[in-house]
Parts: structure tokens; C-alpha cells; sequence
């Protein structure tokens, strides 16, 4: 599997006319200075497709989460959902999204968790998926269960918390994912629930990236108010929202630190950082 580097200096060069006169050593230090920041395409890939196209075709592959918009496409892909084929299209027509790209589920995972599946694959992928997972040491050790047989990898697209609408809120510690594990969380806390509900913002990444909206929103306390009243309603059932919120500098540097605490066998092999204007980087994770 060929996985191009963060920074290909050829394809960087010549993407970029404003900086294609530099040296391979000037166009390294301007990358790190001041194109890694700015978001600039620093390699071959273009967009999101060309990510997940990295997962060559004759692999087996999993994707968690794929609802009505799977990011990887094929006759060696499988598909793992909280809910099955059927109640995914239901719910899709509520939401007014078109049902016919909703997959065949191959498994459901309110029947049969991650680490239940006795399904060796080549590869895993999930697009804005472990930002909700509740225990997100859990999750990463499940998915290192699929794929450690075939020395396997884990492809992220995750969302940046700086360009979307969770910019306002804090980045996730490593104390906080430390908590949630020791708790053997299950669903999502009622600080996850409100800052999902009241303490987010407009989900413009052109907007984010200029840095229009200055100074933090007020909250609406009668958004803090539904969010307490959806919690209590729940009565400790799940309630779909982010728990976690990363940079790609913050993931990298949590993967890192999970991995020295002996936590995960998964570490970062590549990093995409965020391109400008969009919402998401992308991140590969290998067995160690």
C-alpha cells in the first residue's frame, strides 16, 4: 500500500506557482512555516475520495458508520451501522436525505458490538465517526481487533474542531479520554450532551477559516435548558452527539500518549492536516 507523505515536495512545488522557484530545502521550511497552517495541498491528494481511495480495491475493508453517505465503495467492502439497512433508510427519509445510497449493513452493531466481529479485514475507515464514540480508547482497541491478524490499518477522516461548529468549544485532554475509559462509558455525559446542543456555532468552514465571527457566541440558556431536559428524558439511553474535539496536532499528540501509556497497540503512520476552507484532516493509524 503506497501512502503518499504529508509533504511531497514535487507535487507541492508545482500546485503552488507563488512559491515555484524555492528549493526543495526552502520549500520544506516554507511548508513548516507557513503552508502547513494555511492549508495548503502539500501532496497528491486531492480530496476525501482520494483518501479513502488509498485503500486499494482488493483489500478487505470495513466501514464504520456509513449511514446514507459511505466514503468507500466496492465488492470487498463491508459495513458496520448501530442501526440495519432497513431503519437506516427509514430514518433517512425522515431526515429528507435521498435513501439509495444507504449500504447493505453486513453488521449491526447494537447486535453484535466491534469487537465481536469474527472478521479479519485489511482495513478499517470511518468518516466523523470516533468524535462520537463515548470511550474512545475502547473504540480504537476494538478496531485494532479487525485488523490485527493482517497487520492491518485504521483510515480516520475526522472533523477539526477549529473549522466547524464545535470552534468554540475546548479541545479534549487526554485526562478527559482517560476519565471516560476508566468509566467504561457507554453513552455520552450530560456536558457532552449540552455542549452539543447549546455551545456550538455556525458549521461554515470558509467562514471558520477567515476567523469572521470574532469573540465567543452567548449561550442561550434555553438551549442549555432543552439539552438538560434531553438528557433527563433519556433516562442513561444513548444520545448521538461529539464527545471528543481535535486538531490534528491534539489527535496526533493523544494517539502518541495513549500508545507510551501501553492503552492501544495503534499508532499514527500518517497525517493529513486540514486543508484550507475545508473541515476535516485525515489521519492513517497502524498496528504496532
Amino acid at each position: 500500500m503506497l501512502l503518499p507523505s504529508e509533504l511531497e515536495i514535487d507535487v507541492y512545488r508545482n500546485i503552488h506557482p507563488d512559491i515555484k522557484h524555492m528549493t526543495d530545502e526552502q520549500l520544506l521550511a516554507h511548508y513548516q512555516k507557513f503552508g502547513r497552517d494555511e492549508g495548503r495541498q502539500a501532496n497528491r491528494l486531492k480530496d476525501r475520495n482520494d483518501f479513502a481511495a488509498l485503500i486499494p480495491n482488493d483489500l478487505l475493508a470495513l466501514e464504520i458508520g456509513p449511514f446514507a453517505n459511505p466514503i468507500k465503495q466496492g465488492d470487498n467492502v463491508h459495513y458496520a451501522d448501530f442501526l440495519g439497512q432497513a431503519e437506516l433508510i427509514e430514518r433517512a427519509l425522515k431526515l429528507g436525505i435521498k435513501p439509495e445510497r444507504v449500504p447493505v449493513v453486513h453488521h449491526i452493531l447494537s447486535e453484535t458490538p466491534l469487537n465481536k466481529i469474527d472478521v479479519h479485514y485489511d482495513a478499517v475507515i470511518s468518516s466523523h465517526c470516533i468524535e462520537h464514540q463515548p470511550d474512545l480508547i475502547k473504540h480504537l482497541t476494538d478496531v485494532h481487533s479487525l485488523v490485527q491478524a493482517n497487520a492491518g490499518r485504521y483510515f480516520l477522516l475526522i472533523p477539526d474542531k477549529r473549522y466547524c461548529f464545535d470552534r468554540f468549544i475546548a479541545e479534549s485532554t487526554i485526562a478527559d479520554i482517560l476519565e471516560a475509559h476508566e468509566a467504561q462509558r457507554i453513552v455520552h455525559t450530560l456536558k457532552s450532551v449540552i455542549e452539543h446542543r447549546a455551545l456550538i456555532t455556525a458549521n461554515n468552514a470558509t467562514e471558520h477559516w477567515k476567523k469572521t465571527q470574532k469573540g465567543v457566541p452567548k449561550v442561550d440558556p434555553a438551549k442549555v435548558n432543552n439539552a438538560l431536559k434531553e438528557w433527563r428524558n433519556a433516562q442513561g439511553a444513548y444520545i448521538d452527539v461529539h464527545a471528543w474535539y481535535f486538531t490534528p496536532d491534539s489527535f496526533a499528540e493523544i494517539i502518541s500518549l495513549l500508545n507510551k501509556l501501553s492503552l492501544i497497540d495503534l499508532e499514527v503512520e500518517r497525517l493529513y492536516p486540514t486543508r484550507r476552507f475545508r473541515n476535516e484532516f485525515w489521519a492513517i493509524l497502524k498496528c504496532r
